[in-house]
């Protein structure tokens, strides 16, 4: 997949993570760019576990890239703590 359909699928991911966190966080604008950081993450992650089927803009897809999103924010808050 590349680097524009992951920015695409962060800024998704990011407000769906932004939302599933209770709206907690950096704020909306900073959420959605730690969004497309935390899809990167979490595509890069199944991808060293072996999951190369990361592949487009579909529901496995989205989960992947919101699990990432939401892993990104958790570290930030704390660190920001």
């Amino acid at each position: 997949m590349g680097l524009i359909s992951w920015i695409i699928l962060g800024l998704i991911a990011g407000y769906i993570a932004h939302r599933l966190m209770g709206n907690r966080g950096q704020g909306f604008l900073m959420n959605t760019a730690l969004g497309v950081l935390g899809a990167v993450v979490g595509g890069e992650v199944m991808t060293l576990l072996g999951r190369e089927d990361v592949t487009g803009l579909n529901f496995y897809s989205m989960a992947v890239a919101v699990g990432g999103a939401i892993i990104v924010l958790a570290v930030v808050q704390l660190v920001r703590r």
